[in-house]
């Protein structure tokens, strides 16, 4: 199936149903009195996520979602029933955005996360609401009230612990297909990677994180130039950055230039994108004399004055690239045990009363 990570949809949630009017009509029963009863309530419509999705190719077919108008009310103080709701199944990852206001109203990290986009209308209020002391036959009622209605941007944002940053034809296909078992399309072109590909690297039995092989990035890519661009919003949710870098461009152009160009349209594109932690990984060593090796790495992490963790490895022959792995995963379980202590921590600091003023108030009433 095509991968589809942007739809653009309208919801429209269902309008509450009028108030009736109505007077009590029984043989022997005189005056009454007002029976109209209140309209039903307008369904609302939600997104839920699902893990049998992973696309969002469907809604390139049906753009338009509405859930049911409330009925109106009707005599004998019946109420009208209110309307079904409707239920949008997206994508694990996906982001909906208002596209009037530009305000993210959804992101659906979890499967089975329901949340509502668009409210149904109120119900209309039935004649008899409004009988008084003073009023004992009112001929009043109100309409219900319209549902929501808006355009809505879905994005899908793949859900990776490790992103693959890099230009095209750097190696990133190659390695997500040494590591784990995804079998992108290789080729010794640019661009052969058209939609993000998601590979779960998995080191032992229940150790394994997911990596994302995402289209590669050219100068000008935050302006629009190029496919990566597109697919950069999915490095959002990743961990650790890892900057392939091929060691020998087949265009004999300079990889420090284009290493420096890349963070370059990374920070053009988002800054919070560009302070996520990067790990450089110099790919296809074994295309350089083995005596060579070491020099041309070196001085390739020396003009980018890199800090960071290096790698070298071969995509294509394995090597390095087991290590590369094993050293992620460590590094991932250390960022889970941080996250998890600083909960726990947050946690206790919520549960544990404050004793200053407590202590004081005791020592007073003693």
């Amino acid at each position: 199936m095509k991968f589809v990570d942007e739809a653009r949809i309208n919801v429209i949630a269902g309008d509450g149903g009028n108030g009736a009017l109505g007077f009590r009509r029984e043989k022997y029963i005189p005056r009454g009195g007002p029976d109209g009863g209140d309209g039903g309530d307008g369904g609302s419509v939600f997104l839920k996520a699902t893990e049998n999705l992973n696309t969002l190719a469907d809604f390139q077919h049906q753009r338009t979602y509405l859930a049911q108008r409330g009925e109106n009310g009707r005599g004998q103080n019946c109420s009208g029933a209110g309307g079904k709701d409707c239920i949008i199944l997206v994508p694990v990852g996906t982001v909906a955005t208002d596209r009037n206001s530009g305000q993210i109203i959804a992101d659906l990290r979890h499967a089975g996360q329901t949340i509502e986009v668009a409210k149904g209308g109120w119900h209309g209020l039935g004649n008899a609401r409004f009988k008084s002391s003073t009023n004992q036959a009112p001929r009043k009622t109100t309409d219900g009230t319209p549902g929501e209605r808006r355009e809505l941007l879905l994005e899908l944002r793949v859900l990776a612990d490790v992103g693959l940053l890099g230009l095209p034809n750097a190696g990133k296909s190659t390695l997500i297909r040494q590591i784990s078992s995804a079998r992108p399309k290789v080729a010794d072109y640019p661009f052969t990677t058209l939609h993000p590909n998601l590979g779960v690297v998995s080191i032992e039995p229940h150790r394994s994180f997911v990596m994302a092989d995402i289209p590669g990035l050219i100068e000008g890519a935050a302006e629009g130039h190029g496919l990566g661009v597109r697919f950069l919003k999915h490095l959002s949710r990743t961990r650790i950055l890892l900057h392939l870098i091929d060691v020998m461009p087949i265009d004999e152009t300079d990889p420090v230039e284009g290493a420096i160009s890349i963070v370059k349209e990374l920070k053009k594109h988002s800054e919070v994108l560009y302070e996520k932690e990067r790990w450089l990984v110099l790919n296809k060593t074994d295309l350089l004399p083995e005596s060579d090796v070491d020099a041309h790495c070196d001085a390739i992490v020396s003009q980018l004055d890199w800090k960071g963790p290096v790698f070298r490895i071969s995509a294509a022959s394995g090597n390095g690239t087991r290590q590369l792995a094993a050293d992620i995963m460590n590094h991932l379980e250390e960022l889970r045990e941080e996250e998890q202590a600083a909960k726990a921590k947050a946690t206790d600091k919520q549960t544990t009363p404050s004793s200053g003023k407590e202590d004081e108030a005791s020592t007073d009433d003693a």
